[in-house]
């Protein structure tokens, strides 16, 4: 079955953009302050023999998608060589049709193997996780959909549907079973698109402001050095500026005295700045659920203002769901509790919901083909969305937001390259100073506009490094 929309790939080149952060940024155990950036460049052919190009990009953010006691060189080192291995398996895919049906087809055969073909190359050293493969992937996929939607000239949301699309979902989602094994029979994903679990596009969305387990708050006796850039460096002066309702607490998730803590600090400063709304990120640390369950009861009780703040909780337990099958049910009866490195695709979000999780944070990271699947089968199970950020600059920043716009999250976006390397986004701000600056606590998408996800990249001021690497088919 094909359609003439479809195209196929015809070539992909590598760049990475080196960043370094203003002030650190504490992921976990450990602490980031710089980041390298992988920009992609695909380009696609139509059946009419017309080429088009699409870019992609993603942080490559080691301490994120590789928890390990390896060196931070040894792991930024194999995710950089990991994404040439894609430049070339990318640029040579024998693949048409649209792109879900291209990415889903990588996924599900190409990546696995490439994956498992790097690690055996190097099998002296520490595997590399499918998280950290994900994330890598995740540039090519987005620029393919890039591509695909300036081959039409439209923008690449309007093409997740039956007039574009040459399989409906039912091609790649099973719905959930019932208790016994019998497959559900309400939730078919017979004759449904993308398009029919997607929202109208908001052009305004809330801004949520990461709060790290390094950041000053402006209680403090002593506050850390000013970088001098003329940007915030406490949560108070962020607050002021951005005029923030929003704010993601990171936690350590191994010392609850530490976390009861900063969760009231950063509470009562969001009442006293009139925020509204607060998460909880354990970032993975926490292996019992009565950990939580503690904490959240203990603010209950002598805090109730702030238990009331919190909206929802992420990700407290181990990312690796099928090794570590946690009940969460007792944590989620407390509060919604999202995951987020967990969520790799729609089957892992499945196992989630049976073991207690009720919402689902997105993330482009994981590649743009995945997260839509992934809404869809959460959407149709009635687990509620929101999209998380991964500290995205530059063009990565807009396909994140745009997912969010598109997505009907449970409030707004989580949005923060801002704060750690705002300087990283200047030209891009010339063009869309709405989604790299949040004014009135949000942050505005109206500029981005035209076909693909809007990128507006010729009238964007930027000069690219030499290519790392490029792969095609001649």
């Amino acid at each position: 079955m094909s359609k003439p929309t479809d195209v196929r790939l015809h070539g992909a080149t590598l760049f990475f953009l080196p960043v370094q952060t203003r002030v650190p940024l504490k992921f976990g155990t450990e602490t980031l302050t710089s980041v390298t950036c992988a920009r992609v460049r695909m380009s696609v052919m139509d059946r009419r023999g017309r080429s088009a190009e699409g870019w992609g990009e993603t942080p490559l953010s080691v301490q994120w998608v590789w928890p390990s006691t390896l060196t931070y060189e040894e792991r930024h080192d194999g995710l950089k060589a990991f994404c040439e291995v894609l430049t070339t398996a990318w640029g040579r895919f024998e693949a048409e049709g649209h792109p879900i049906e291209i990415g889903h087809r990588f996924l599900e055969s190409e990546l696995p193997r490439l994956l498992d073909g790097f690690n055996a190359q190097r099998a002296d050293r520490e595997p590399m996780p499918w998280l950290a493969a994900l994330v890598c992937c995740s540039a090519f996929d987005i620029a393919l959909h890039d591509a695909y939607g300036m081959a039409h000239e439209c923008p690449i949301y309007d093409t997740y549907n039956a007039d574009f699309m040459n399989a409906d979902l039912s091609a790649y989602l099973s719905p959930a079973s019932r208790p016994g094994g019998e497959p559900g029979t309400v939730r078919s994903f017979s004759g449904r698109y993308p398009a029919d679990y997607l929202t109208s596009r908001a052009d305004v969305l809330p801004a949520w402001h990461l709060v790290g387990g390094m950041d000053a708050l402006g209680i403090e006796a002593e506050l850390p050095a000013n970088p001098g850039d003329g940007h915030p460096i406490t949560l108070v002066d962020w607050i002021q500026r951005d005029g923030l309702k929003c704010l993601k607490v990171k936690l350590r998730g191994n010392d609850p005295a530490w976390d009861t803590d900063r969760i009231e600090q950063v509470g009562r400063i969001a009442f006293e700045q009139n925020c509204h709304w607060l998460s909880a990120d354990f970032n993975c640390t926490v292996h019992d659920p009565d950990y939580v369950n503690a904490i959240l009861d203990g603010l209950m009780h002598t805090q109730p203002r702030i238990y009331g703040m919190i909206l929802y909780v992420e990700q407290p337990f181990p990312y690796d769901l099928e090794t570590n099958r946690i009940d969460v049910h007792s944590v989620s009866a407390r509060k919604p509790l999202f995951m987020d490195e967990s969520a790799h695709d729609w089957r892992l979000v499945r196992l989630g919901r049976e073991l207690g999780w009720t919402g689902v944070a997105l993330k482009t990271c994981k590649t743009q083909t995945g997260a839509l699947l992934t809404l869809c089968w959460a959407r149709a199970h009635g687990m509620t969305l929101m999209v998380q950020d991964l500290t995205n600059p530059m063009l990565a920043q807009i396909p994140h937001l745009l997912l969010a716009a598109y997505g009907g999250t449970i409030m707004g976006v989580e949005t923060n390259g801002m704060q750690f390397y705002p300087e990283a986004s200047d030209p891009e701000a010339v063009v869309h100073p709405g989604i790299y600056r949040r004014r009135d606590g949000k942050v505005d998408l109206t500029t981005i506009s035209g076909p693909g996800f809007g990128y507006q990249l010729d009238a964007i001021d930027r000069t690219l490094p030499e290519p790392t690497a490029s792969a095609g088919r001649g």
